[in-house]
């Protein structure tokens, strides 16, 4: 895998630059609100456990249980996901209190739209949940090879964001500036990780931040985040994620360790 992909720095781009101008056409033509009714609308056809599976994607704890994967494989793939998202959050809690935008159950009257899950009902903009989930598949797209990959990664967060709006707790606004927030921030972890890459091939930084993902990846197995129609997944991830962590880190390190011992012996 490449340490450095112009190409997927330009898709992050466009994609940031799109995700802005879809905003701000949607707030040009109908407000802040602009777009809602219609698409939670829309989405309140598909079942709701589609759209509960779709939005936990941009819990945080699931983008961590889904490095636990590759932290061995790729371990600078994963060095620019922490980066992104130490950049993401830095972003997001930057504007989430700066603009204080109130959320659709705390504007909308009950009833008047469909709601899964918990209703949040402030500090709206932007979609803190879509920014995750575009880090985590945008720090993807920087680095894969295929654009047909990049493609589908795309789709994927932009479905998670869009997520958002199904279970109506953000307006399309928030949602296309938390794509564009993602993005930005996973071309900035790309380009940081770069800069930073002795800490990031540090032993004790590596593994640190392993633990960390898997006391989330742990989390995943008594907490469903609101979200009941995903817990059974949310567990599932979880146990997978600690089983293969526990293979990389302990089992496969062990069984080699032995195998070297018994040769040497």
């Amino acid at each position: 895998m490449p340490a450095i992909s112009p190409g997927g720095a330009r898709w992050l781009i466009l994609w940031a630059l799109a995700s802005v101008l879809v905003g701000l056409i949607l707030i040009l033509l109908g407000g802040y609100h602009a777009g809602f009714s219609r698409l939670n609308a829309l989405a309140a056809s598909l079942p709701d456990w589609i759209w509960q599976w779709l939005t936990v994607l941009g819990d945080e704890r699931v983008g961590f249980a889904l490095t636990l994967f590759f932290t061995r494989r790729f371990p600078r793939v994963f060095w620019t996901l922490i980066v992104a998202a130490l950049v993401g959050i830095a972003i997001t809690h930057s504007l989430k209190p700066l603009f204080s935008a109130l959320r659709p159950p705390a504007v909308l009257e009950p009833g008047t739209f469909n709601l899964i899950g918990p209703g949040h009902r402030k500090v709206s903009f932007p979609s803190g949940h879509t920014v995750t989930a575009t880090i985590f598949f945008g720090v993807w797209v920087y680095y894969v090879r295929w654009n047909w990959l990049r493609a589908v990664l795309v789709v994927l967060a932009v479905t998670a964001g869009l997520s958002r709006v199904a279970v109506g707790v953000h307006w399309p606004v928030d949602v296309a500036a938390g794509l564009a927030v993602g993005a930005v921030s996973a071309w900035l972890g790309g380009f940081l990780s770069r800069k930073s890459e002795r800490w990031g091939s540090n032993i004790y930084v590596h593994l640190g931040f392993v633990v960390l993902a898997a006391g989330m990846a742990l989390s995943l197995l008594f907490s469903d985040g609101g979200y009941a129609g995903a817990a059974d997944l949310l567990r599932l991830l979880g146990i997978c994620a600690l089983g293969v962590t526990a293979w990389s880190y302990i089992s496969a390190p062990v069984l080699r360790w032995r195998g070297l011992r018994r040769r040497i012996e």
